[in-house]
């Protein structure tokens, strides 16, 4: 069993509150889950009304398939919302589970 797992830092420049913030994060986060099956939750810069961090982690038998995912993930991202800037990512597949 392989885990791969990604904190991906990201700024909301135009955004102007909390709930504004939480609206494109939580819809973010749930097209995520329903396009590649993994987990999604917001790990850091709660507070934050301009930043946010995601935790993102895919299980899979193959490192390369998890890397793979978490990869398409990173670049759906960065595709999907002009809004959203990425400024950050830090990526790792720990595997012998």
């Amino acid at each position: 069993m392989n885990v791969g797992v990604c904190k991906v830092r990201l700024q909301i420049p135009a955004n102007q509150s909390l709930k504004g913030k939480r609206r494109v994060i939580a819809s973010m986060a749930q097209r995520i889950r329903n396009r590649f099956g993994v987990a999604v939750a917001e790990v850091a810069d709660n507070d934050s009304w301009q930043m946010a961090t995601l935790g993102i982690a895919c299980v899979s038998g193959s490192v390369r398939h998890a890397d793979e995912v978490l990869d398409n993930v990173i670049a759906y991202i960065e595709r999907s919302r002009e809004d959203v800037v990425v400024l950050d990512v830090e990526q790792e597949t720990i595997s012998g589970f």
